[in-house]
């Protein structure tokens, strides 16, 4: 395979600086974002009109959307005990998407689900904008729009206009990351708090805070600093693990175990094993007739694992890298529902760094017509996929 153009050292860029002038800089890319997306929720609209199905109970009044608004309309508290005696219960769930519900819900006539779906559709907008501000600074303006594009057009891109947490978490995590390329260590810390409010993956930023703080420490050691920017920095590494850990630590004490929220994963199945439960179910698939699906699981972790050298090998910036690392880690070697893993990647935009580069290098007419199939291929499968088994 053509080897991916390396990203340019990082630069100061105008990515986010005033904000009037960056987003006019970002509106390219916020424009095919919206585009994409409304292109995916008009062909689910028609899949679900020919089906007699409803679009918006899809989007919003199934699954983990359900468990969101039931927060938002009554707290936590409730569980659900299944026929194997494990217990679903909804500390399992991080609470910022539930609180803005709830806030958005008071404020005016949306019912909770319709709260989420325009956090999310809100969201979605400002984790564009970060990829784009991320994309631009690292290797250039047509770079961060393809950079948007290309994560508009995931498979599972139907997500994101989804009432779920995804798009929240993203656009939180973005410009956390952007922070932290600009060295602004207070904010990177308090928007990785947020994060780490609103999905347990908010890890992985805690993780690129405090590595991309403890390699500046570890270059600069023996030189002076501005007394102001080590208190910034420590502020930063302060602040970045107050969220996730503040919600770990409350279910502790509600559940009355150390552990608590372990325990509650557990009851859903869920867990980290190291990858051996998945390894396990892609193997069984390849000894069975279902070959093919385990060879296509096969070859996605290794363009996944191929996609993480090669941003190593272009020297991605290192809060990227990190970042990146254990979102991926997270999701690979999580047991449970190995359905919702593509869902639980859809954080890791750093991994398409490489190809949005290669492909802004190209003809834009080449690109455009990549993009665009790949466009209408994720709003077709988005509409099969939630019609059919979807996330939870």
């Amino acid at each position: 395979m053509t080897e991916l153009a390396a990203p340019s050292a990082v630069a100061r860029g105008p990515g986010a600086g005033a904000a009037p002038g960056a987003l006019r800089r970002a509106a390219p890319a916020l424009l095919v974002y919206a585009g994409t997306r409304a292109m995916g929720l008009v062909v689910l609209a028609v899949w679900a009109a020919v089906a007699d199905r409803s679009a918006h109970q899809l989007l919003a009044e199934r699954w983990d959307s359900l468990w969101y608004a039931r927060i938002a309309d009554g707290g936590y508290g409730h569980s659900v005990s299944m026929p194997d005696g494990s217990v679903h219960s909804d500390l399992a769930f991080f609470p910022m998407l539930p609180w803005l519900e709830r806030l958005l819900a008071a404020l005016g006539p949306l019912s909770a689900a319709d709260a989420g779906l325009l956090v999310s559709a809100v969201a979605s907008l400002f984790a564009a904008w970060g990829l784009f501000a991320v994309g631009d600074r690292v290797a250039g303006p047509r770079a961060g729009v393809t950079l948007v594009t290309l994560w508009a057009v995931l498979p599972v891109g139907i997500v994101q206009s989804m009432a779920y947490s995804e798009s929240l978490f993203t656009a939180l995590a973005a410009w956390s990351l952007y922070a932290l390329l600009d060295r602004r260590w207070v904010l990177a810390g308090a928007l990785a708090a947020l994060a780490g409010l609103t999905r347990p993956v908010g890890a992985a930023v805690v993780a690129a805070v405090w590595l991309t703080a403890g390699a500046e420490l570890a270059r600069d050691a023996g030189r002076r600093r501005r007394w102001w920017h080590e208190r910034a920095m420590l502020a930063g590494v302060a602040l970045a693990p107050l969220g996730w850990a503040g919600y770990v630590a409350w279910v502790s004490v509600r559940t009355g175990s150390p552990a608590g929220y372990l325990d509650v994963q557990a009851g859903w199945g869920n867990g980290f094993d190291g990858g051996l439960a998945f390894a396990s179910f892609i193997v069984e698939r390849l000894l069975s007739e279902a070959f093919p699906a385990g060879a296509a699981l096969l070859a996605g972790v290794g363009v996944l694992l191929w996609l993480f050298a090669v941003a190593i090998r272009q020297r991605l910036p290192l809060p990227l890298l990190v970042y990146a690392g254990v979102v991926l880690t997270l999701a690979l070697t999580a047991k449970g529902y190995f359905g919702s893993k593509p869902r639980l990647l859809i954080p890791a935009f750093p991994l398409l760094l490489p190809v949005a580069t290669a492909l802004a290098g190209r003809r834009p007419a080449r690109t455009a017509l990549v993009l665009g199939s790949a466009a209408l291929g994720s709003a077709v499968y988005g509409a099969f996929w939630l019609h059919g088994s979807g996330p939870p």
